[in-house]
C-alpha cells in the first residue's frame, strides 16, 4: 500500500496525468468537431489519408510505419494526434541544428586510422565492412584492443569501478539514465566528492525522466554544492511535446581518458542486488582501456556541450586517450595506440542518436545476425521487434544458425512483457530458441556471434531503444571480452527455461488476442 501511495503522489504520476488530460482534451475536441460537422469530418479523413501516405513514404522500418498507418486510418481521432506527439523520432528543428553544430565541431577529432582498418580488413573483410559502416554513419573510429574485460555481474564491476574512481587524477565523466540514492550511488558519490575537492574535474549527466522517481527535485543543486558539475538531460515538463519522447539512455563512465565503462547497468541498488524487486537482477558491463576510450570521452563531451551550449577543448581530452597526438590540423590523421597489443582484437565504441535518422543500434544487430555462420546468442530485457528483425532472426535459424534469446523470467513492466511474449510463437516456429531467465530479471543488452563478434551496450530490442533514445554500444572483433560474453551466455542458458511452442499456444484465447492487439500499439510502449 505504501508503494502504491508513493507512486500515486509522485511527480511522474501527476505529470503523466496532466499529459493524459491534455491529450484527452485534444482528442475530444477533434472528435467533437468531426461528429457535429460533416465537412470537418471529411477534411479530417483527408488529413488522415495524407498523413498515412506521408508515413508510408518515410525512410523508417516497415513494421514501425505499418503500426502508425493502422492507427491513423482506423482510429484517426486518436492516431493523428498520437503520431504528431509520439511518432516522430527527431527532436525539434532548433534542437537538431544546435546538436549539429556540436557534432560538426567534434567530428574532425574522431578520424579513422586507415592502417587499423586495413589490418582488420586483411583479417576479416566482413568485420571491416561493419566497422566502416560505424565510422561513416555513426562517426566513431575503430581501434586496436588494449584491454577489455566483460563483467557478467555488476556486483564485481562495481568493486572495480570504485577502485578506478579512487585512482582518478584529472577528470571523471559519468552519464546515466537512472541514478538512485542508496549503497551503490552513495558510495560512488563519496568518492566523487573527495576527488572534486582535490581538483579533479568531475562531471555528471543524468536523464530527468529516468530519475524522476529515484531522485528528489533539483538534485543537481545538491551535487553542484559538492563540487560535482551536473546537468540534466531534457528536463521533464508536463506538456504535450515531441521532445519528451527522446531520452538519454546511455551509460558511460570515463576516467582520465584512460578507462571507460558501459553496459546495461545504471547507478542504483537493484543492479548490484542490494535491492530485489524482481527476483535476482542480472546485468552486464564492460571495462576497456586505451585509445578507444576517446570515443566515449567524445560522446560525453558532445552531450555536455549540447546541453550547456559550451565548447570543450577536444584536443586536450583526446590527448588524454591518445598521448601521441600532434597538433590538430584539418588533414591530420588519427594516431592510435600503435603499441597496443597486436595479439588482441579490435574494438569500436559507438553512439546511436534519434537526430540523424540512422538506426545504428538496430543495423549493427541486423548485420551481425545476417552474417552469423554458427550461432547468435542474445540477452535483452525486452523483445519488441519489427518485421525486419524477426525475418533476420528466423532466416538465420532456418539456415542452421543456432539462434538463442534470453529474456526475463520475472518482468518489470507487465504490459511490455505481454508484448515481448507476443513475439515468441512466430520466432519459435521459425527455429529461434527463447529462454526465460528463471532467477529473475535480465537487463543485459549483449550479442555474441561465432566466437568472433560481440556487442555490449545499452541498446534494447524495443522501439524506444532502437529509434527514439540516445544509446551507446561497443562493436568488438576477437577481443578478450568476446569469449567472456559467450561463457556468460552458456551459464545463463543453464539457469533459464526454454519456452516451447505448446506453452505459447496454450495461453487463454483472450490473452492471445490481447497480445496480438498490443502489437498495433508497439511503437507507443
Amino acid at each position: 500500500m505504501k508503494r502504491i501511495l508513493s507512486k500515486l503522489f509522485s511527480k511522474l504520476f501527476f505529470g503523466m496525468l496532466i499529459i493524459a488530460l491534455q491529450f484527452g482534451w485534444f482528442v475530444y475536441m477533434i472528435y467533437s468537431a468531426t461528429i457535429v460537422n460533416s465537412a470537418m469530418n471529411i477534411v479530417f479523413q483527408v488529413i488522415a489519408v495524407a498523413l498515412a501516405l506521408h508515413v508510408a513514404n518515410r525512410d523508417i522500418r516497415t513494421s514501425y510505419k505499418m503500426s502508425w498507418i493502422f492507427l491513423i486510418l482506423f482510429l484517426p481521432v486518436f492516431g493523428i494526434p498520437a503520431y504528431f506527439i509520439f511518432g516522430r523520432s527527431g527532436l525539434t528543428k532548433r534542437t537538431r541544428e544546435r546538436m549539429g553544430v556540436v557534432i560538426d565541431r567534434i567530428k574532425s577529432f574522431r578520424l579513422e586510422d586507415e592502417a587499423v582498418l586495413k589490418a582488420l580488413e586483411e583479417e576479416d573483410f566482413y568485420a571491416a565492412q561493419q566497422s566502416r559502416y560505424l565510422t561513416v554513419n555513426a562517426g566513431y573510429p575503430l581501434y586496436r584492443e588494449d584491454t577489455t574485460r566483460y563483467f557478467s555481474r555488476v556486483e564485481d564491476l562495481y568493486l572495480q569501478l570504485l577502485s578506478d574512481l579512487r585512482g582518478a587524477k584529472q577528470f571523471i565523466f559519468m552519464e546515466y539514465f537512472i541514478i538512485e540514492q542508496g549503497k551503490m550511488f552513495d558510495t560512488i558519490l563519496e568518492i566523487l566528492e573527495e576527488k572534486a575537492a582535490l581538483g579533479v574535474d568531475v562531471r555528471l549527466i543524468y536523464d530527468d525522466v529516468g530519475c524522476i522517481q529515484t531522485l528528489p527535485p533539483k538534485f543537481y543543486l545538491t551535487l553542484e554544492a559538492k563540487g560535482i558539475h551536473t546537468v540534466v538531460f531534457n528536463p521533464f515538463r508536463p506538456f504535450l511535446s515531441i521532445i519528451m519522447n527522446n531520452r538519454d539512455h546511455r551509460k558511460i563512465t570515463v576516467i582520465d581518458g584512460q578507462i571507460a565503462y558501459t553496459g546495461g547497468f545504471n547507478l542504483a541498488d537493484e543492479y548490484i542486488n542490494e535491492k530485489m524487486k524482481y527476483g535476482r537482477w542480472k546485468d552486464a558491463g564492460i571495462r576497456m582501456t586505451g585509445a578507444c576510450v576517446w570515443n566515449f570521452t567524445s560522446m560525453f563531451l558532445e552531450m555536455w556541450d549540447f546541453i550547456n551550449r559550451t565548447e570543450s577543448d577536444y584536443e586536450f581530452y583526446r590527448s588524454a586517450s591518445i598521448p601521441e597526438i600532434s597538433s590538430h590540423t584539418e588533414d591530420a590523421t588519427a594516431v592510435h595506440s600503435a603499441d597496443a597489443s597486436e595479439s588482441g582484437g579490435f574494438i569500436q565504441p559507438y553512439s546511436d542518436s534519434p537526430l540523424d535518422h540512422e538506426d545504428v543500434g538496430e543495423n549493427v544487430y541486423l548485420q551481425l545476425i545476417e552474417h552469423a555462420k554458427k550461432y547468435v546468442y542474445i540477452f535483452t530485457p525486452y523483445l519488441i521487434i519489427g518485421s525486419e528483425m524477426k525475418i533476420a532472426l528466423v532466416n538465420a535459424a532456418k539456415c542452421g544458425v543456432d539462434v538463442r534469446i534470453v529474456v526475463p523470467g520475472i518482468p518489470d513492466k507487465k504490459l511490455v512483457y505481454l508484448l515481448t511474449q507476443a513475439n515468441f510463437s512466430h520466432l519459435i516456429k521459425g527455429g529461434v530458441k527463447i529462454y526465460k531467465y528463471e532467477p529473475g530479471f535480465i537487463h543485459s543488452k549483449c550479442f555474441v556471434v561465432d566466437d568472433v563478434y560481440a556487442t555490449v551496450g545499452t541498446v534494447n530490442l524495443d522501439y524506444r531503444s532502437l529509434y527514439l533514445h540516445f544509446e551507446c554500444g561497443t562493436f568488438q572483433y576477437k577481443t578478450r571480452a568476446v569469449p567472456q560474453v559467450k561463457e556468460d551466455m552458456l551459464e545463463t542458458f543453464g539457469v533459464s527455461h526454454e519456452v516451447t511452442l505448446e506453452e505459447c499456444q496454450n495461453k487463454f484465447l483472450l490473452v492471445r488476442m490481447f497480445m496480438g492487439a498490443l502489437k498495433l500499439f508497439a511503437p507507443l510502449l
